[in-house]
């Protein structure tokens, strides 16, 4: 993983200097510690920091092509390269490196754009062909790996974070109220929205084409679930739990190819002790390094779980111990590489991972996001099971607000019966309440359900699960869970977070498998855990959902923390002209009183974004509402 950036003048003009670029990539630093590289000529820039995996000594960036006619910097890995690689020597290209990203530009030069169906990978960047004089700008199908963008006075200007955007001196800094409003109501950002106004996030399975002066955004994948009425015909559940035992092999044989050493998370659920396992069995003896974290709270400690695991495994295994006076120590930095508030403090226990991760040199380490999504693992695909027995049943009672929730519903996800997280008519009573006066004037204007979140499309006719499992995709995996939860928090400490579970092929084959083999009856990730059996004690594969659920604002205004008081002040609130100081102050009388809690996740923490936007405004010198 690395940190790429530049910039392009779309009327073609030329650019003076190299002293912005270098200013954008500098940014990026611990994102690619070991070296940079830049590209300086006519209308483009380009910057690249590297954290090398791959031939370590010949894989620095920017990569050109025979006649250096096409250039490309690359943030990420092709994980398929070696495949991909013989079948472009054989049709005659030559290759420079031993690097992974160069197939990229021989890929190109070979079928143009549609290329970008053939990779298997965690990938953004940058490539411009000069004989064709257009520039690419792609990001994976998963949305891993991130690329931000805006465009002003005809530059168009990217990176890896939006750091390395501000620091040119062209961008301008505003709050986008969207992005804000997304945050407040799901589980984080939704690309195309950031937190800056006119900034950009390109949504994962898409790129950006630009030519004659014509911008182009397109998609090229994207989850679609089969529709109810063309599932394919159902094979045996040994079919399912074979092939999916084959890809998930396959997914993590890629991710632990690397001329460094690779490293596992562990944490005593399903999917990060499976992946640890099949690691086992594929190097059993090569001294695999695991990382996992111990909270001093022991009702929420996972460690029972982890040594059954670990007895069995041959790693070198490190147990962070984690108090949570280390929250509001890490909360800063958290915002700060997360680029938007946080709807949780766990982001802190993650950089403490990733920092223990760097400390013992393990650049790379392999989690378990995703499976959640794929197999039905949240509670929520419980819910959505008794609630759809309920609708079938006629059992549900109408009156006026739920006939305007299910308008609502109609409007945002095309289908009154979709429900997600919760009832999105009432939730705007809570929001209106915490937001300021000024900003419920203009509330309208954005209201994030006011603009298209997903494709209606991919929604329309598929089964409930599916349809949740789509839902939790575009909303909570690619935009927050491998993003400012994964990427920024990895990357942080110059460590790359690996995903087997997002394998492409593993993904496809995902989608096919039946929806009673992923939830049967009740019991959700049903076929992850007949697959488990071979590799897994049964304890843990029986072991109930566990929902960690970090310290929140409660906490940390008990601690009377003098930066965190100064940022929820009445004062202070009011100034900034985003939220309501009366509420503020309700919220925090209600929570400093003796024997109050949260019962989360029923219970919504609502002082914890109004805490975390307030370090953002500050981190990110941003304006106070106009």
């Amino acid at each position: 993983m690395c940190g790429i950036c530049g910039y392009f003048d779309i009327s073609k003009q030329p650019i003076q200097g190299k002293e912005v670029i270098e200013k954008m990539t500098n940014t990026l630093i611990y994102r690619g510690p070991d070296s940079s590289g830049y590209f300086i000529k006519d209308n483009l820039r380009l910057g690249f920091r590297r954290l090398s995996f791959i031939d370590l000594d010949g894989g620095n960036q920017p990569l050109y092509n025979e006649d250096t006619t096409i250039v490309l910097v690359c943030n990420g890995e092709i994980y398929n390269y070696l495949e991909l690689q013989v079948k472009l020597i054989q049709k005659g290209h030559k290759f420079s490196t031993n690097t992974d990203v160069e197939v990229l530009i021989h890929l190109y030069e070979e079928y143009g754009l549609d290329f970008l169906n053939q990779l298997n990978g965690q990938f953004a960047f940058a490539l411009y062909d000069y004989q064709k004089q257009q520039l690419i700008l792609a990001r994976d199908q998963m949305g891993i790996c991130p690329l931000f963008y805006t465009i002003v006075d005809k530059i168009l200007i990217f990176g890896s974070e939006i750091k390395a955007i501000l620091a040119h001196p062209l961008v301008s800094r505003e709050v986008d109220l969207v992005g804000l409003d997304q945050i407040l109501t799901f589980p984080g950002l939704v690309s195309p929205r950031t937190m800056f106004k006119n900034i950009s996030s390109l949504k994962s399975g898409h790129y950006i084409f630009i030519k004659d002066s014509q911008i182009k955004i397109r998609e090229y994948w994207d989850l679609d679930y089969p529709k109810i009425n063309e599932t394919p015909s159902y094979q045996p559940e040994s079919y399912y739990t074979e092939k999916l035992k084959e890809l998930l092999i396959q997914s993590i044989k890629y991710r632990l190819n690397a001329d460094v050493p690779v490293g596992v998370y562990v944490s005593g659920g399903l999917d990060s002790s499976l992946i640890a396992a099949i690691v086992n069995k594929i190097r059993p003896e090569s001294n695999i390094h695991s990382f996992s974290i111990g909270f001093i709270d022991k009702d929420i400690c996972e460690s029972k779980y982890r040594e059954i695991l670990l007895k069995e495994l041959n790693f070198i295994h490190h147990d962070i111990c984690f108090d949570w006076r280390q929250i509001s120590d890490g909360l800063v930095k958290a915002i700060y590489h997360s680029e938007c508030p946080l709807k949780e403090t766990y982001n802190t226990a993650s950089l403490a991972l990733s920092s223990c991760a760097n400390s013992n040199h393990i650049k790379a380490v392999l989690t378990g996001e995703g499976a959640d999504e794929l197999f039905a693992g949240y509670v929520g695909y419980r819910f959505e099971q008794l609630r759809t027995n309920k609708l079938s049943q006629n059992q549900r009672n109408y009156n006026l607000e739920t006939i305007l929730e299910d308008e609502l519903r109609l409007k945002v996800w095309g289908d009154e019966n979709i429900f997600y997280e919760r009832d999105l008519y009432a939730y705007q009573e809570t929001k209106s309440a915490l937001y300021s006066s000024d900003l419920n004037e203009r509330f309208s204007e954005f209201d994030c359900l006011n603009f298209e979140l997903v494709n209606p499309a991919k929604l329309r006719d598929r089964h409930f699960l599916d349809q949740r499992s789509y839902l939790d995709f575009k909303l909570r995996l690619s935009d927050h869970l491998v993003a400012d939860h994964g990427d920024r928090m990895a990357l942080a400490n110059s460590v790359e977070a690996r995903y087997p579970f997002l394998d492409i092929n593993l993904v496809e084959f995902a989608k096919e498998i039946p929806s009673n083999l992923k939830l049967n009856g009740l019991k959700e990730k049903y076929i992850l855990k007949q697959t488990a059996k071979d590799f897994l004690p049964q304890q843990i594969i029986e072991r109930e959902k566990f929902a960690f659920h970090a310290p929140g604002s409660p906490y940390l205004l008990k601690q009377d923390i003098e930066y965190i008081n100064d940022i929820l002040s009445s004062d202070l609130i009011k100034k900034q002209g985003y939220f309501n100081p009366v509420t503020i102050d309700n919220l925090k009388k209600q929570y400093l009183q003796d024997g109050f809690h949260l019962n989360l996740p029923f219970d919504m923490d609502l002082l914890i974004i109004p805490l975390t936007f307030g370090i953002f405004l500050q981190e990110f010198k941003m304006p106070n509402v106009n």
